[in-house]
């Protein structure tokens, strides 16, 4: 995600990137003869580039009913756009998202800006009759992931499709691991574990960037690590969370204003600046929070920017009455099973490599054992969109997938104003 895309009037002209590739030799793309889906992309930093990657590369690694075209791309910035979309093969350019939308030569609409813009550019991207695919987490607030799932439902009669972007569920290793859930591998669940661990705000001079701005990021690690792990924690688990009792806590409450851009997680501070002040933080630093499952089984989660040492840790761990999963994201290509139906002298978790063509995505990729890397999830995210969209089936996760994310955040920071009260999940 990055920042907002501010406008500058939908009567702006397109500008073509230079050295980028038009839709105008497709003879020479993957998949030619086949109906192409163009693409139109709002943002283009962090997640722009992760998306950029995985439509730029979908089509050469697997058969697909339609051919991705990277058309356009949109950034306030003119001249950062550009940049980005020479680098990452976009076609064009945009610097207003009202007149990507608008386009006769778009017909799925990717949303890879802060959480603020969601709703407003999905809303209307549905209406001018696109495809929308938008960045985690769906919205701010519950009631803006409301207004989107309905445009998602009335968009559906039309054939169109929206689908939001938890990318960890397209790690192989996690695909099959709810594929063992579901054939009744792991009995009837009692446990599940997770956490998500980052440290880039442990330094109390990092700026303050967007993300540290409700107005703009809706919540802190909440939004940013705790969707993805609610959301892969039900996927696993193939049932929602159904209450919460919460904790959440800013350890810095003050940080020096940015003296530039961001650009992923890292950015510049202003700190010496004369005249430059600092900020208020106005989100969670880390948020630790217990739930129960509509079966009964128990969870517990972290989520934290604030774990020194630790720069992309998640690790999810189900338990159940016939045998447990284990899955580290930082070893993502592995998945422990432990299977209580075996011997008891031979008991434990034994470690699956899941890199054989009969594991999820990877009969597409290189011979068993040669691992995958994160950009590959979109890869595979883009494949199944584009699938969902041939097929006019609807995609997953859902706007109301990520509806029900929402409502558990909410849920979430209620318990945590509340002294930590359970608090059922709405809806």
């Amino acid at each position: 995600m990055e920042q907002p895309q501010q406008s500058a009037g939908p009567e702006a002209a397109p500008e073509t990137a230079p050295g980028a590739a038009p839709d105008a030799a497709p003879d020479a793309a993957p998949g030619a003869g086949k109906p192409p889906l163009r693409v139109g992309m709002v943002g283009y930093a962090f997640m722009g580039a992760a998306h950029s990657q995985g439509w730029r590369t979908v089509g050469h690694v697997f058969d697909l009913p339609r051919r991705p075209v990277l058309a356009a791309l949109c950034g306030r910035d003119g001249a950062a756009a550009r940049s980005a979309a020479e680098r990452h093969g976009w076609a064009a350019v945009e610097t207003d998202w009202r007149a990507l939308v608008a386009r006769d030569d778009i017909d799925l609409v990717d949303i890879c800006t802060p959480g603020d813009s969601h709703a407003e550019i999905a809303v209307a991207a549905l209406a001018a009759g696109k495809h929308v695919l938008c960045e985690k987490p769906l919205a701010n607030t519950v009631a803006e992931a409301e207004t989107m799932t309905r445009a998602a439902e009335e968009a559906y009669g039309r054939g169109q499709v929206a689908m939001v972007g938890f990318n960890y569920r397209r790690v192989p290793a996690t695909a099959f691991a709810r594929r063992l859930v579901a054939d009744g591998r792991l009995g009837t669940l009692r446990h599940v574990r997770v956490t998500y661990l980052q440290d880039w705000l442990a330094d109390p001079a990092f700026p303050l960037t967007w993300r540290l701005r409700r107005e703009h990021a809706g919540s802190g690690a909440l939004g940013d690590l705790g969707a993805h792990i609610v959301d892969l924690a039900q996927y696993l688990a193939g049932e929602p969370l159904a209450g919460v009792s919460a904790l959440t806590e800013t350890f810095v409450r003050e940080r020096p204003l940015p003296g530039g851009p961001s650009r992923g997680l890292a950015a510049g501070s202003a700190t010496g600046t004369p005249g430059v002040s600092t900020g208020t933080v106005t989100v969670d630093d880390a948020a630790v929070f217990t739930g129960r499952f509509a079966s009964g089984a128990l969870a517990a989660f972290e989520a934290t920017r604030y774990a020194t040492g630790r720069k992309n840790a998640l690790r999810i761990e189900l338990n159940g009455e016939r045998g447990s999963l284990a899955f580290d994201l930082e070893r993502l290509n592995e998945l422990w099973f432990h299977d209580t139906t075996g011997p008891g002298a031979e008991a434990g978790f034994r470690r699956i490599l899941v890199t054989e063509p009969e594991h999820p995505y990877l009969d597409a990729w290189w011979p068993p054992g040669h691992g995958l890397g994160y950009e590959h999830t979109f890869v595979h995210q883009a494949r199944d969109l584009v699938h969902a969209i041939a097929a006019g089936t609807r995609p997953d996760p859902s706007f109301a997938d990520g509806l029900q994310v929402q409502r558990v955040l909410a849920a979430v920071e209620e318990s945590a104003e509340k002294n930590s009260v359970y608090t059922p999940v709405a809806g």
